[in-house]
């Protein structure tokens, strides 16, 4: 993906300023290209009057390779000629407020040098002009060399290609909502709207008539595959091999309907065997967003957040609170699912294990089971508030099982709530975040505030 690049002036300071401005410009973009890993960053012209600025937003809005557009005013820039064109921006916009010098040359600064090295006056014109037009964008202060603002534009950066990837995500919902349930309800239509997400229901049958056309040479292949990579700790093959089918039958489905997203629902699994455990953990490993009992709104915010920090290092995966440890002062949260935790969270080697569920009323599954990595992290949950979406985003911080779970057969995670366990439950309670959510070593509170108001989401952070 790409980002684009366009530096603001005018025809006021004559032909060499222009000059200067476009040969400044080119090295800026060149500096930033070279130290942004996860895109392209081109350069695409100085806007110079409000015809280049609507041609310039007309060729990026569809040029499906570039994912944001990032804007310096080099000299001033008057901002009404930029009116139209912001206007009709599709796309991701970063204000960046720079300058070309580092340092001011005292001994010989004249009214040359003052009127083509402006940003101090042109990017407060433009950054003007953004409020009135009210439009969301981010705003990155500082010289264009230093490591921390050229850190804050690749994190936007990540947050484009997310957000690209965002407006073309498609959700596969088999079966419906768990019934009873309020908080993983939501207004499909007005997610559509916000967040360019469709979703799409589908029968389980639809699901129970591509498992039973895997083959048995594609179910014994994919099983010799899992007892390569992790450990088998049961006697019951066939069980284990039932869930190679409905990873098979899943993604080949997914695929051919070109979705990222999906959700299952225990309370409907007509015409299959088991709860799929291990094929939804090994989907979820590989780049599929998940939510459990019918959590669409969570198995799409999956999806896009690992997208957002697929190049970083860190995890963002499905997660839900379970039940606590109360010790006074020493406050942990156990955080699993039935059968659904991805194995990208995993500190030790995951083990293959089939124990029965106790809900569902279907056969044992098949699922892996490991001890949940540690570090600083953030819970994140999408709720619609019923006025529109809410993204409630809270630091936490993943530790260690104080003790061994020998008769927990799950994936789990366990972590500390900050500031602290009352005072981050309780803002938690009251923000209405749901009891699903998005556990996230790779994303902090601002990459998730960027999303949320990108797309006109209310954003709370606790911490």
């Amino acid at each position: 993906m790409k980002i684009a690049f366009l530096t603001g002036s005018q025809y006021l300071y004559g032909e060499e300023t222009l000059k200067a401005v476009e040969k400044d410009s080119e090295i800026i973009c060149g500096e930033l290209d070279a130290n942004a890993p996860r895109v392209e960053i081109v350069y695409k012209g100085t806007v110079k009057t409000e015809n280049d600025a609507l041609n310039a937003v007309k060729e990026i809005n569809y040029d499906d390779e570039i994912a944001g557009v990032m804007v310096w005013c080099h000299t001033f820039s008057p901002a009404k000629m930029w009116i139209n064109a912001l206007k009709i921006l599709l796309k991701p916009l970063l204000h960046l407020h720079t300058q070309f010098n580092e340092r001011l040359p005292y001994a010989e600064i004249d009214m040359d040098f003052m009127n083509l090295n402006q940003s101090a006056h042109g990017d407060r014109e433009f950054g003007y002009i953004l409020n009135r037009l009210r439009i969301n964008h981010t705003t990155v202060v500082g010289y264009y060399k230093e490591p921390d603002v050229m850190e804050k534009i690749n994190k936007w950066a990540d947050f484009t290609v997310a957000e690209a990837f965002s407006k073309q995500l498609k959700i596969a919902r088999f079966g419906d909502n768990m019934r009873e349930v309020a908080v993983t309800e939501g207004d499909k239509v007005e997610a559509n709207i916000k967040f360019g997400w469709t979703t799409d229901y589908f029968a389980v049958g639809d699901l129970a008539e591509e498992i039973n056309a895997v083959t048995d040479a594609e179910k014994e292949a994919l099983f010799t595959e899992y007892t390569d990579k992790y450990l088998l700790n049961t006697s019951d093959a066939e069980a284990v091999k039932e869930q190679a089918k409905y990873e098979i039958a899943l993604r080949r489905f997914l695929n051919r309907g070109g979705y990222r997203a999906f959700t299952t629902n225990f309370q409907d699994l007509y015409g299959l065997k088991q709860l799929p455990g291990l094929a939804v953990q090994r989907l979820s490993a590989s780049g599929y967003g998940f939510g459990a009992e019918g959590d669409w709104k969570t198995a799409a915010l999956v999806a896009v957040f690992k997208k957002m920090g697929e190049k970083r290092k860190g995890v963002s995966v499905f997660m839900e609170d379970y039940t606590y440890d109360l010790k006074r002062g020493e406050e942990l949260v156990l955080g699993s699912h039935m059968l659904e935790v991805d194995p990208q969270a995993a500190k030790t080697k995951p083990k293959i294990e089939v124990h029965p569920l106790g809900i569902g009323g279907k056969e044992a599954p098949a699922r892996l089971v490991f001890d949940g990595i540690e570090g600083a992290a953030t819970a994140t949950s999408l709720i619609d508030t019923g006025l529109g979406f809410k993204l409630i985003t809270a630091e936490i911080e993943l530790v260690s099982q104080p003790e061994k779970m020998p008769k927990l057969p799950l994936g789990r995670l366990m972590w500390r709530v900050k500031p602290n366990f009352k005072d981050g439950v309780r803002a938690w309670l009251n923000a209405g975040g749901a009891h699903h959510t998005v556990v996230s070593t790779a994303l902090d509170a601002e990459d998730i505030e960027t999303f949320a108001l990108a797309n006109g989401a209310q954003f709370e952070h606790i911490g």
